[in-house]
């Protein structure tokens, strides 16, 4: 893992470790936010007003944070909205970079590293380059890198011309969608990164008990609720879906989260077959590179570089959560 330090790439072999083994996260950095009529957002930061054709997503497949983007971008059909370049599905020395014989091309510069887009805004940058990243054409500037803020921001900023028949984040539901969010990016989305980058046998296991513990509690949950935060599809459910797809062809063995597959829960299960089949959804899921993504990640942990082959997951199968009600 590499970084920006006064804007100049720097090479870093060492995952980020506390002391006692156990992975920790970097906190994004660039927070600003997109509004309706460009006053401050939630954190405190506007400045930059909604508008079509204004602003740039740059993604990475494999990436489940920026998977959560791509999924609302699809629910909320902003794809003539909102612009989006891939990167290449794995890293290369300099991080993420563009591959235009394979066609991951930056539509908007040409440039061949992500790192040359943030040093391009923030020509200083100190940090992490990550995906996803929201840009504005019109000032040069990157908005976000923060996932969880770019998905409240295509949610409702950009009402005038998006699909506004479902709001992911309702008023009335809000605390439940943030006490959820809360427990599970601790224990799943991020607990399984706790999991596959261990640099101690106690913190490996503190992340793979955390991460079954809120499995097995959402599978209870979900037997009688079809959605997360009940009978309607919300954030909660976006943010969850990048890792539970996922998770059986590769956190389960490059993460060593091999306790249950999510096939083997009995409501969870349907649950992911029922979200990926929402109109859209499947075009943003692809398996393979998943795997070939996170096999190859660690030459440490996968000195070969070896695929599985396996396993097979199909979620085109019927979810059978018809009978649950929803809103």
């Amino acid at each position: 893992m590499g970084k920006l330090i006064a804007g100049r790439w720097t090479e870093e072999d060492q995952v980020p470790t506390a002391t006692d083994g156990s992975f920790q996260r970097p906190n994004s950095v660039l927070r600003s936010w997109v509004t309706a009529d460009g006053t401050a957002g939630p954190s405190g930061d506007g400045g930059f007003t909604a508008a079509p054709g204004r602003y740039h997503l740059y993604v990475a497949v494999n990436c489940p944070w920026a998977h959560r983007t791509m999924i609302m971008r699809k629910l909320k059909k902003l794809e003539d909205v909102v612009s989006m370049s891939v990167v290449r599905p794995n890293r290369g020395a300099e991080g993420w970079i563009f591959d235009a014989a394979a066609g991951y091309v930056d539509d908007l510069f040409g440039k061949t590293y992500l790192h040359e887009i943030y040093t391009r805004s923030h020509p200083d940058y100190t940090g992490r380059v990550t995906v996803p990243v929201l840009f504005d054409k019109e000032s040069g500037t990157i908005v976000s890198n923060e996932s969880s803020e770019i998905i409240r921001m295509l949610n409702s900023a950009f009402d005038t011309w998006a699909d506004t028949s479902h709001d992911y984040y309702p008023h009335n539901l809000r605390p439940v969608i943030d006490e959820w969010n809360e427990r599970i990016y601790a224990t799943v989305n991020n607990g399984v990164y706790r999991a596959g980058f261990s640099r101690s046998q106690e913190a490996y296991e503190q992340a793979f008990d955390d991460v079954f513990e809120t499995l097995d509690a959402l599978d209870a949950h979900l037997a009688t609720n079809r959605y997360i935060a009940g009978g309607t599809l919300t954030e909660a459910d976006i943010r969850a879906l990048p890792t539970l797809v996922r998770f059986d062809v590769a956190y389960y063995g490059a993460f060593k989260c091999n306790k249950k597959m999510i096939r083997d829960f009995a409501n969870l299960s349907g649950y992911v077959r029922e979200l990926y089949q929402l109109p859209g959804v499947a075009e943003t899921v692809d398996t393979d590179i998943y795997k070939a993504g996170y096999y190859s990640m660690s030459k440490e942990r996968n000195p070969l570089g070896i695929v599985p082959k396996g396993p097979l997951v199909d979620f085109t199968a019927p979810h059978g959560r018809d009978a649950i009600p929803s809103v």
